[in-house]
């Protein structure tokens, strides 16, 4: 029989090798009653460690886990459309526009007008290559190390770039958010460069899934009353996202 410690750490390692876990499937691998996995994944959310779903769980980055771009595209996918979707429609006039890295932003970043001048600023490789065959999209790649697990780029070059700009609107994500910390990721380089172009963007907007909220990682980057609008899913409940406008946002369910 395997201690509960030691499955609370398989259990960990297989939400962070997956992206998500199934109660039923970890109850027969790890041949225990559902009920346990159940126990083990509230200790486990307890902790800060993975976040609750209907029927399992996936892992909260931290500052020592963060998720790859390969698993960010198998997960919440369906809601991750809608909000990229509802995301385009606040681009009202904006002729230069900053785009985050990660699977939504790049999602939102194929959906952007063709049919007028625009010039997208991104750190993203997958977004930049997303937009850059578009006749009356100008883009431009910020310079700097590219990171293997995102294909975004980071440090000093990037930064230096951005404060170069005035850039109409950011489109802007996030591995935490939450009202009393404000907007997270885990490392201090991707913040850099995510401080720095809201920074120098007139109108921002926060792109992210339910499960985003109430996470935080390590580097804090903004806050809240930064951004005009926060766009996510109904996963995020009605009385919540009401808490979150009363911050100044607002806040849009998709």
């Amino acid at each position: 029989m395997i201690r509960s410690e030691e499955r609370h750490q398989r259990l960990l390692a297989e939400a962070r090798r997956r992206g998500r876990v199934e109660v039923t499937a970890l109850a027969s691998d790890f041949g225990v009653a559902p009920e346990t996995i159940r126990r083990d994944l509230s200790e486990l959310e307890r902790r800060g460690l993975v976040r609750r779903t209907h029927g399992g769980a996936y892992p909260v980055e931290s500052a020592g886990f963060e998720t790859s771009l390969a698993q960010r595209v198998t997960m919440h996918v369906e809601n991750k459309r809608r909000i990229a979707a509802e995301a385009v429609k606040h681009l009202g006039g904006a002729e230069t526009v900053f785009i985050d890295e990660g699977y939504t932003p790049q999602l939102l970043a194929a959906l952007l007008p063709t049919d007028r001048p625009l010039t997208v600023v991104t750190a993203s490789l997958p977004t930049a290559a997303a937009v850059a065959e578009s006749a009356n999209i100008t883009v431009l790649l910020l310079g700097g190390r590219v990171r293997a697990r995102t294909l975004a780029t980071v440090g000093a070059w990037a930064c230096q770039m951005l404060d170069g700009f005035v850039i109409d609107l950011a489109y802007i994500g996030a591995n935490g958010i939450s009202r009393e910390h404000g907007l997270t990721t885990p490392d201090s380089v991707v913040a850099d460069v995510k401080a720095k172009a809201i920074k120098v963007s007139r109108r921002r907007v926060f792109m992210g899934h339910h499960g985003k909220f109430g996470a935080g990682s390590f580097c804090r980057f903004a806050d809240v009353t930064d951004f005009e609008a926060i766009i996510t899913d109904t996963g995020l409940s009605s009385a919540e996202a009401h808490r979150y406008s009363l911050l100044g946002p607002q806040v849009v369910r998709v």
